[in-house]
Parts: structure tokens; sequence; C-alpha cells
């Protein structure tokens, strides 16, 4: 075997591991091997957010400054123990019917991902099979606003969305702004949690129009926070809880208190920032899953 190759055993499944000292992120000479070991770190509260969801990954073979690619369809010599499943691919820029998605259910997969330098994970709101059984409100600053903004606008959705009886929870995005998630039933289609997030957006809009816009339009954004409720499309996905982010450090999609985002919207630092991967295994070893609730399931959205 290749010195660069090392053969491991993981949960009763063979790898073979390559290069695992080949630099990732440049910046912080974060390697390919501090990459699989930090998803092997973080698989106990990551694989749950995974499990049953088709999964979309972004791979940087040459790290963060090399170029990437997304990757849907499960690749050649995917390993036979590998979860895959063949669904429709509406819209596929390669005009496929359908595609074989890999499911991450376990950490023999996790690892095998890691390995392939899959830094970004990105799933949609619903199980395969299933209804969204999440909504996900993406929260994006024009310049010159900032997280701080993000965090001011998502304390406005957290408490319009209580009075409907659903709850919310923050986390980073990874990069400049954040996300909010919200378990819901699992009854109603995609359109219709659309049709949801997109209302509350506009409501939003219409209260604080200095500080919010719902429109699409990039000409519209510049010093306010673009509330995205597209992202529940049923062809979009969302960064998953605990990726890694393709930024010149590791940084992670990092689930936050509200505490730290009431922070973060008074401008307190680090109340509310961009987490790397060490500070993300020390917070989930301190607190654990703050995004545990999403799996529980929620309520009904209002349909009007």
């Amino acid at each position: 075997m290749p010195a660069d190759r090392l053969k491991v055993d993981v949960e009763g499944r063979s790898l073979e591991l390559s290069n695992l000292d080949k630099v990732l992120y440049p910046e912080a000479a974060f390697t390919k091997g501090e990459v699989i070991d930090y998803y092997t770190r973080i698989a106990p509260v990551l694989l749950p957010h995974l499990t049953d969801r088709a999964l979309t990954r972004i791979r940087f073979p040459n790290g963060v400054t090399g170029g990437s690619f997304f990757e849907k369809n499960a690749p050649a010599a995917t390993p036979a123990w590998v979860r895959t499943e063949n669904l429709p691919a509406p819209g596929s820029s390669k005009g496929r019917e359908t595609i074989d998605y890999v499911v991450a259910d376990d950490l023999p997969t996790l690892v095998w991902l890691a390995n392939l330098a899959a830094l970004e994970l990105h799933t949609p709101q619903w199980r395969i099979g299933a209804h969204p059984d999440m909504m996900v409100v993406d929260l994006d600053p024009g310049a010159p606003a900032a997280l701080k903004q993000c965090c001011q606008v998502a304390l406005l959705m957290r408490d319009r969305l209580a009075r409907d009886g659903v709850e919310a929870y923050p986390k980073t995005s990874g990069k400049k702004g954040m996300q909010l998630c919200c378990p819901i039933a699992g009854t109603q289609d995609a359109d219709d949690v659309s049709a949801y997030a997109r209302r509350i957006a506009q409501e939003l809009e219409q209260a604080h129009p200095k500080l919010i816009v719902s429109k699409m339009a990039k000409n519209l954004r510049p010093g306010k926070v673009f509330i995205d409720w597209s992202q529940n499309n049923a062809a979009k996905t969302t960064v998953a809880p605990y990726s890694l982010r393709a930024q010149s450090v590791p940084s992670v999609s990092t689930p936050l208190t509200w505490d730290e985002v009431e922070a973060g919207a008074a401008g307190k630092r680090p109340s509310a920032k961009p987490y790397t991967a060490t500070e993300v295994l020390k917070r989930v070893e301190k607190s654990g899953d703050l995004l545990a609730p999403l799996l529980d399931g929620g309520p009904e959205l209002p349909t009007r």
C-alpha cells in the first residue's frame, strides 16, 4: 500500500484513507486528516440531522482555495454498504430524471465522505418519502449589514413565529449569515411551507422596511437583511448543522442559544460569530446538541 494511504476499520466497515497530511484550509494549516477527525468526533450530534435525508455535497479535492464541485449523485466506486436512494431530480443541470443520492446514516459513510474532501454537507427540509418536517429561513445580510443585523432580525422572526405556536432554533451559516430552523408537523407540502415563510417575511418587511427585505432582487439588499423564505422549496437544500464551510478557516454552521443571539443583536462579541471546528467540538462537549428539538417534530403551520 502506498505510504500516503491508511486502511482503517470504522464500525466494521473497511475504509482506505488517503493524503491525510494534505492541507485543505491553507490559512489555518488544517489538513484532510483533521477534517476526518472533526467529522468523526462531531458525528453523534451531526448524524441525527442527516439521517433519511438526500445529501448534497460540495467537494474541495484541492482545498478551499483550489476549486470545488457540487455532487448529488453517488460517485463512481461508492462502496456497496453506502446507502443510496434513487429519487426524482427536477431541474437537474445534467438532464437526469432521477439521481442516486447518498444518505449519510452512519459513521462509516461520514468518514468515507470526509475522505473524498466533501467539506460541506447540505440537506433538504424533508426526509425521503415524506413532507417537510422542518421550515428554514435564511438570513442573508447585505453589506454594510452583518451578523449583528441578522441577530436583530432573528429575534423579530422568533417572536413573530411564536405567535403562531412555531418555535425557532438559531444557527450560524458558518459564513456571514444565519438560519432559523423550525420543527413542523410534516403534514404539509413544500409549497405550503414556503408560502407561510414568505408571508411572514413580507409581514416583517412591512413592519421594519429599513432593516428587512423579502424580495430576492440583489439591488434591494444593501444595508438590509434578506429573509430567504425560498429555502423551503422542495428542490432547495440548506447547509446541515455542524457542517464545515469552505472559508479561510474551518468554520462550522453552528447552533446558537437565544442568549447568544440577543448578545449579538446588541453588538457584543463573540456571542454570535462564525465558530471553528475546534470551538464547536468544545461547545458540544459542554452543551450537547442545541438543535436536538428539531428531531422531535412540531406543529402544523397556519394556512392564513
